[in-house]
């Protein structure tokens, strides 16, 4: 192994070794199940934005965008990253405070419960249909959140990859388990700082390799379309084609899947105060354009640095900050430290998804099955055995299911954003803000949200990939599925009986609290 090398494995075997101390140390605050899985409602407005943040880019900020940008020029990249943007201001500034009051207001710690005694049920079907959609997308989520830890260990030090994707695993679940929903916030926090750092200082290295701010936009120009909001490049044929107003929206259509996921809301149901989210929103709008901006701008630097020379040809286009950190490495001890910071950036942001899935689904399982749908009744103690128990059997199929180092990654990431943008998002604003709505809707537009995911991605896109008079067709699975999932409730509602006085109540106490 080589000093830079070592200097790297020092930096993350240090970060590691910081996370498993915050996992401890919140251990001591977990004393019951809500503490477990909502830290107790006591979080403070800056872990808030950072930890929904950090939990919801993951590596796909440092690994998966960076790349669109370097293979496919802006088009793809920026479209995508404004929906991204707009997603995160829109879903802080309608959907945390009401959330946050109305959770607290009918006692709810998880999304399927918080579903479930907001339409009233008693069978408990819409928590058990919840619970199942979030096992669904969440297990191998998670899994590809393993397998990408897994390969980034095996290309810096030649580990073997299934060694490199346990120690990493067992890292994650170690300080989830102990320290819970607390730790994994408080975690997050600091590996957004991290992920922050590693940004900057990728993007102030590449452009100083790649010779310069005007050497990288030159670059850009040179090529047909790459630089161009309405072309897409191809790298191929070196080549551009028009870029549609469908795909455009298409694109933008990715801000949708913030409504429905589950590890962004809990954090709005868990700070301390509602009236701290403004200053929430602000910090989490501010960072999430920053990092979205210098992200796909890397993607433009490495792709002059390949042309200059600097940089080798990237066989995987994903792999850019990895390359930049390794040829950062290359110029002495300290930079060596650096560019184990970075690669700890990139594990950070895998780390701070995986730890908020394996919540999530573990809820799923003791909260919302065992407790909700089958009834069971445990004490505190109990109820925190069964929470820990079923996170590790999650992990465990995680790890079965990662087990292939040919797996997709970034694939699953999109297909599970998909999931649960459709069949969460649109019952996430209907409970909150349509007063009609009711249990018989909501059941219907989750499972048509869903079940549309793998209709237009298996069935009807490829239609459009095959036939260029259908092409239209060949677009991103959230937007049409979101779109069927928010009519089904609506007509479904309108369709059947209104929802009892005692709902229509408490939403009407929930409104003028906001």
């Amino acid at each position: 192994m080589t000093t830079s090398n070592i200097c790297i494995l020092i930096s993350i075997v240090a970060y590691l070794f910081l996370v498993l101390i915050i996992g401890v140390v919140c251990a001591r605050q977990n004393n019951s199940v809500d503490d477990f899985y909502l830290g107790g409602r006591k979080l403070g407005p800056l872990v808030t934005a950072m930890s929904a943040e950090a939990s919801d880019m993951s590596s796909w900020l440092l690994m998966g965008l960076p790349g669109v940008a370097y293979l496919s020029g802006a088009s793809e990249a920026v479209w995508t990253a404004l929906g991204l943007a707009i997603g995160t201001y829109f879903n802080w500034l309608i959907v945390s405070k009401r959330l946050r009051n109305y959770s607290q207001k009918i006692d709810a710690i998880t999304i399927p419960e918080f579903f479930s005694k907001r339409f009233g049920e008693k069978n408990k079907v819409i928590m058990a249909i919840s619970a199942v959609v979030i096992i669904v997308f969440f297990v191998p989520y998670t899994a590809s959140g393993f397998a990408a830890c897994g390969k980034l260990f095996s290309t810096v030090f030649g580990l073997e990859y299934h060694l490199a994707m346990v120690i990493s695993a067992l890292v994650i679940v170690g300080y989830t388990t102990i320290g819970g929903f607390l730790a994994a916030s408080t975690t997050d926090f600091m590996q957004s700082i991290i992920m922050t750092v590693a940004l900057i200082v990728i993007l102030g290295f590449g452009i100083y390799s790649a010779g310069g701010f005007e050497n990288v936009i030159a670059n850009a120009q040179s090529l047909p379309g790459y630089f161009s909001l309405t072309e897409s490049f191809d790298a191929a044929t070196k080549t551009s084609t028009p870029f549609s107003l469908l795909s455009i929206f298409s694109l933008l259509a990715w801000g949708l899947g913030y409504f429905g996921m589950p590890h962004i809301l809990l954090r709005f149901m868990a700070i301390g105060d509602s009236k701290q989210l403004k200053l929430s929103r602000r910090v989490a709008t501010v960072w999430v354009v920053i990092s979205l901006a210098i992200a796909v701008f890397i993607g433009f630097v490495g792709l002059a640095m390949t042309n200059n020379g600097t940089l080798e040809h990237l066989a995987d286009s994903e792999t850019i900050i990895v390359s930049i950190a390794n040829l950062l490495s290359k110029n002495g001890i300290v930079f060596a430290l650096l560019a184990g910071v970075i690669l700890a950036g990139i594990l950070a942001s895998t780390m701070s998804t995986a730890d908020s899935q394996l919540l999530a689904a573990s809820s799923g399982v003791s909260e919302n099955i065992v407790g909700g749908l089958f009834k069971v009744k445990t004490s505190e103690k109990s109820a925190m055995i069964i929470a820990r128990v079923t996170l590790l059997v999650i992990s465990v199929i995680a790890v079965i299911m990662a087990w292939d180092p040919n797996s997709s990654v970034f694939q699953i990431v999109s297909f599970a954003w998909a999931g649960f943008g459709a069949a969460f998002g649109p019952v996430v604003l209907c409970a909150l803000f349509w007063k009609r709505a009711n249990k018989y809707g909501a059941f219907s537009g989750m499972f048509v949200g869903g079940a549309m995911v793998f209709v237009w991605k298996y069935l009807i896109a490829p239609i459009g990939a095959s036939n260029p008079d259908l092409s239209f067709l060949n677009i991103y699975e959230l937007l049409p599925a979101f779109l069927a999932g928010l009519i089904v409730i609506i007509v479904v509602s309108l369709l059947t009986k209104k929802p009892s006085q005692d709902i229509v109540d408490t939403f009407e106490e929930v409104k003028k609290m906001n």
